[in-house]
């Protein structure tokens, strides 16, 4: 049977790919299809891919969901650990992205 998920740097990743475990996982478990988890992530290349990261999760449900509580109490603590952006910045990126979402267009002065 062909891998579909591997272990490597630390993180669970779908198999000669750059895409999570936790990216489908976390889909997955927000009701999402495979078909639209292939659509989100199209570099995941292929639908069995898809189906056989379900696969890997559901059958290592407890260890992933370890893992996965574990990734989200370390983004935490390096959250707790970051200096907060200066205001005149968090200001201006804040228009962009209300700019954006307004326009749906990417202001010139960024690119």
């Amino acid at each position: 049977m062909q891998d579909y998920v591997e272990f490597r740097d630390g993180g669970y990743y779908l198999a000669n790919s750059r895409v999570s475990l936790d990216s489908v996982v976390t889909a997955f478990q927000n009701g999402a299809a495979p078909e639209s988890i292939l659509r989100s992530f199209p570099t995941i290349g292929s639908l069995v891919k898809v189906y056989g990261a379900v696969t890997f999760y559901l059958e290592h449900q407890n260890e992933v969901d370890r893992y996965l509580h574990e990734q989200d109490a370390l983004a935490e603590a390096l959250r707790d650990q970051q200096s907060p952006l200066p205001g005149e910045l968090r200001d201006r990126l804040r228009a962009v992205r209300d700019r954006v979402s307004r326009t749906g267009a990417i202001p010139l002065e960024i690119i």
